[in-house]
């Protein structure tokens, strides 16, 4: 139970960044901005614009699906989100990038899964040596075959 709330204080601290970064650069700080914010910040998926309306709706019935994508928009933009487009899927999803990792896709069933505790810095650094371009972000997708993919092929042909 410790651990929920230290991070729930650590998801606030973030959130509250967040909020005072967008008030420095005078984005406007409207209550469905705040929703998507918090909301993108403590899933622990990687949800699709649809997910986070159809979750938010209830709260904020006057919200739309393109308010979603606008907000989602400004926080790419910003540098907190990031779109993650898997192949033969046309559906983006997003992830807060509080903290410097991968992605990991299933080519079976398209779960994406954080890969943590890796040095993206090393990545960018070669990534500029090799071609001399300044390096602003990294975003690489990995691909493979979950657990639970690899557990229903084996049973399928034994």
């Amino acid at each position: 139970m410790e651990q929920y709330s230290h991070n729930t204080e650590i998801n606030q601290n973030v959130y509250n960044d967040v909020l005072e970064h967008l008030k420095e650069k005078h984005i406007r700080l409207t209550e469905t901005r705040k929703a998507i914010i918090f909301y993108i910040i403590n899933a622990h998926h990687h949800p699709s614009a649809e997910q986070i309306y159809n979750d938010l709706l209830p709260q904020h019935p006057s919200m739309s699906l393109a308010t979603v994508y606008n907000n989602l928009k400004v926080l790419i933009d910003e540098g907190f989100v990031v779109e993650l487009k898997v192949s033969n899927d046309n559906t983006a999803y997003f992830d807060f990038m509080g903290h410097q990792h991968l992605h990991v896709v299933c080519e079976s069933c398209g779960k994406i899964t954080d890969f943590v505790d890796v040095d993206v810095s090393r990545i960018k650094e070669e990534a500029h040596e090799q071609t001399g371009y300044k390096i602003t972000r990294a975003q690489l997708l990995i691909y493979g075959i979950c657990p639970k993919c690899q557990e229903k092929n084996r049973q399928k042909i034994g």
